[in-house]
């Protein structure tokens, strides 16, 4: 028992971030957001919108997308301790699962978190360069410019601590650290997923549109106008449109 959870209710939850954030790596591939066994996606276990389990779901290192399974995604404590005694317990979980602990223990409001090595994101963020808010698809999502983080070594929270110093009080849903690539959080994993999905493809655009000539701002009034008209309206009621 955690809290106010029963044991049934844990478990359930926990195979259902499971089989979520086995599910959605597909997706990483699908969009060709990653090479070879690279990027991840984690899962926070949440009951009842309770956040006192404080637990959450990560791939294991190294392995094949194609053998991913629910059955081999690891539990952790927002330590990044692995759970002894669970499924998948006896692998190595991501080298990123430092930083996604971090984010988990700083940013209680976040459900999900991805890290891509998608080649437009990657190159943005060789060159320690922000994406600028040029297009309205990117004021709907991300509400401005994608921001740098500073450059951190994998293996610690450094990199966790770099995303959290960098969207806190950002509308971004996504960051570039520096020489390394894109994270992206949400409210839930498939949520964090599609923001790497959406930025990657924000970050070719505007890659391209620039090779073409000079970008034209979008006035400030009109990013925050279109920010919140596709957070609060665009959409079905209730909707999974993120």
């Amino acid at each position: 028992m955690t809290g106010n959870i029963s044991d049934a209710q844990l478990a359930a939850s926990i195979e259902s971030v499971r089989r979520d954030v086995a599910a959605l790596h597909a997706e990483l591939v699908r969009y060709g957001l990653i090479v070879w066994t690279g990027g991840n996606v984690s899962g926070r276990v949440r009951v009842a919108e309770d956040p006192s389990a404080d637990l959450f779901v990560i791939k294991p290192s190294g392995v094949s997308y194609d053998d991913l399974a629910p059955e081999n995604m690891i539990l952790c404590d927002l330590d990044g301790n692995v759970i002894a005694g669970t499924p998948g317990s006896e692998r190595s979980p991501s080298s990123d699962t430092a930083a996604h602990a971090y984010v988990y223990r700083h940013m209680p409001e976040v459900g999900g978190v991805v890290h891509t090595h998608s080649t437009y994101a990657v190159a943005w963020a060789a060159r320690g360069e922000e994406i600028p808010c040029v297009i309205t698809a990117m004021a709907d999502e991300f509400g401005g410019p994608i921001p740098v983080g500073p450059f951190a070594i994998i293996g610690d929270d450094s990199i966790g601590r770099g995303i959290v110093d960098t969207l806190t009080g950002h509308r971004s849903r996504g960051v570039l650290m520096q020489n390394h690539g894109p994270f992206t959080i949400g409210t839930t994993a498939k949520d964090a997923v599609k923001a790497a999905v959406m930025l990657e493809d924000v970050a070719r655009t505007v890659h391209i549109a620039r090779q073409a000539g000079p970008l034209i701002p979008i006035p400030q009034e009109a990013v925050d106008s279109l920010y919140n008209r596709y957070q609060s309206v665009y959409g079905q009621a209730a909707d999974d449109r993120r």
